[in-house]
This record gives C-alpha cells, sequence and structure tokens, in this order.
C-alpha cells in the first residue's frame, strides 16, 4: 500500500523534509536568543540611563576597556577642550535616521592630564567630504560635560571598516587607544556621548538616546520558523495520502479496464444475433405481404 515511499523521489522528499525540521528549529532558537538579548539590552540601557551620574573616573580608566554592563551610564567630566586635536567620525547618521554627516569627536583634558574622549554631536557632511568642515566652536576654558559612557569602536564589534587613507583630521571609529596614539596624551577607556550642555543654536545636534522600548521582531521570526517546522511532516503526510488515494484510484481504473474489454465481445454478439432476427423477421413480413399468384 505504501511501497511508493521506497521509490526514489519519495525518499528524496522524505530526506529533505528529515533535513528542514531541525534546521528551522534551530533558526528559531537562534531569532529567540536574539529576542533575550534584545530584552537584557532594553533593560540594561534603561537601568543605566536612570542610574545617578557618576564622575567619569569611576567607570574607566586610562587603557580601560569599558564593561559591558558599564554602558549608557550617565557620567560627568571637567576640564577644557583640546580644539587642536579635534576629529570628525565619517558616515554617520542624524537624529532623523536618514541624514549622513559626521560626529564631532573632542578630546577632553582633565586636570590630572589625561583626557577624555566627547563625542559633542552630529554635522552636516556639506558638499566636500575631502576637506576638514566647519565644526561648531568647543566651549573655551573649564567646562562640565555630562554624557552616556560608550565603549571604543572596533570593527569586530560595530561592523564599521577602519579605512585608512583618508582625509587630514577624518576617522571611522571613535576609539580612545587610537586617538591616544596621534594626540600624544594618556586617554581614558571608551568615549563620553555628550548629553548636556546642550549647544545654542542645536549645533553639533546631540546624539539622542538608544531606542530601549522596542523589541524588534526576533519572537515573531521564532514562532514562524517553529510553525514551518511543525507544517514539515504534515506536509509529508498530506501528500502521501494524495499520493495513496491518486494510486489507489490509478488501480481501479486499470482493474476495470481489462473488465470492460472482456464484456465487449458478448455485448457484440448480442448485437449480430439481433440483428439476425430482425432481418429473419423482416423476411417473413415480406413472404406473408407478397399475394399468392391467380388460378387461371
Amino acid at each position: 500500500m505504501y511501497r511508493f515511499l521506497l521509490s526514489r523521489q519519495w525518499v528524496i522528499v522524505t530526506l529533505v523534509g528529515l533535513v528542514l525540521i531541525p534546521v528551522m528549529i534551530k533558526l528559531g532558537y537562534w531569532q529567540f536568543h536574539r529576542h533575550e538579548h534584545k530584552v537584557a539590552q532594553n533593560q540594561l540601557i534603561a537601568s543605566s540611563l536612570a542610574a545617578r551620574p557618576v564622575p567619569v573616573t569611576e567607570l574607566t580608566a586610562v587603557g580601560r576597556v569599558l564593561p559591558h554592563h558599564d554602558m549608557w551610564r550617565t557620567v560627568t567630566a571637567t576640564g577644557t577642550y583640546d580644539t587642536a586635536h579635534e576629529v570628525v567620525v565619517r558616515q554617520r547618521t542624524a537624529a532623523d535616521e536618514q541624514s549622513i554627516g559626521y560626529y564631532v569627536l573632542t578630546p577632553l583634558v582633565l586636570g590630572n592630564g589625561d583626557a577624555v574622549l566627547v563625542n559633542r554631536g552630529w554635522i552636516s557632511a556639506g558638499n566636500d567630504l575631502t576637506k576638514f568642515p566647519d565644526v561648531p566652536a568647543a566651549p573655551k576654558g573649564k567646562i562640565t560635560v555630562t554624557g552616556r559612557m560608550m565603549a571604543d569602536e572596533t570593527t569586530a564589534a560595530s561592523g564599521i571598516k577602519d579605512t585608512r587613507g583618508l582625509p587630514a583630521r577624518q576617522v571611522m571609529l571613535i576609539n580612545s587607544k587610537e586617538q591616544a596614539k596621534r594626540v600624544g596624551r594618556p586617554m581614558l577607556g571608551g568615549y563620553i556621548e555628550q548629553t548636556a550642555p546642550e549647544k545654542s543654536g542645536g549645533t553639533p545636534e546631540l546624539v539622542p538616546e538608544p531606542d530601549h522600548d522596542s523589541i524588534g521582531p526576533h519572537m515573531a521570526y521564532a514562532i514562524q520558523w517553529w510553525l514551518f517546522a511543525a507544517a514539515v511532516p504534515v506536509g509529508w503526510i498530506v501528500l502521501v495520502r494524495r499520493e495513496r488515494r491518486d494510486r489507489a484510484a490509478a488501480a481501479a481504473e486499470e482493474a476495470e479496464s481489462p473488465r470492460e474489454a472482456a464484456s465487449a465481445p458478448d455485448a457484440q454478439a448480442v448485437g449480430q444475433t439481433a440483428d439476425f432476427a430482425g432481418s429473419g423477421e423482416t423476411e417473413a413480413a415480406g413472404d406473408a405481404a407478397t399475394p399468392a399468384p391467380a388460378n387461371p
């Protein structure tokens, strides 16, 4: 009844289904783990933003790699801007998530001589990308900056390629170690994403706080993959039953054909007998209708 399952076609279909089921289940768990990561990330951002501000030196030090759990913590730093070593970070998006321009990155020299990088905000790229843009001047004298503590950017973590040969004072990544080499003074690990004070006139445009409300579509994708995995055996059963029904119908039709062929000669003989009888009756009727010859 189900011997057709041993055919080449059905063996391939079955093997493909058996491969797809674990693959789809694994893809579902991959999306589920991404959902869990997003939820944990949102919780970390929310708690970090709600924490009380602390001096930047409580979270980082020269050459230190900022731990992930200290990301987005609000910090304060007091010092003077070193505008001579100011750079811009290329290919950065404004708050509208559409306009492409630069981040303005300025070292803030602290009282002990160490420096910390401050992302002062976003500016438009302008028309000539080969020249250093017109950057709003940083405040002069001693200033206290408040902002979110961020980890150094790397190509591995950000996916941004650290392109070489850029125009003077332009970089691709915000990295304290690279800037320490360029500036020639000790640099605290990580950088500050400035939130206050806000520049009059709105430029540079301060970087908005990260979204920590949206959880993304990952859970929906996980459920979809698991439903696809469940649909594979169901679809396989439907196809098997359909194939069995079609084969049974074809077998019944083949069995009916010889029976009809065998009964066909009998029907022909009956037809011939009927024709013969009919012709006899016709001849008899003809004889009866012929008048007898008259006597002379």
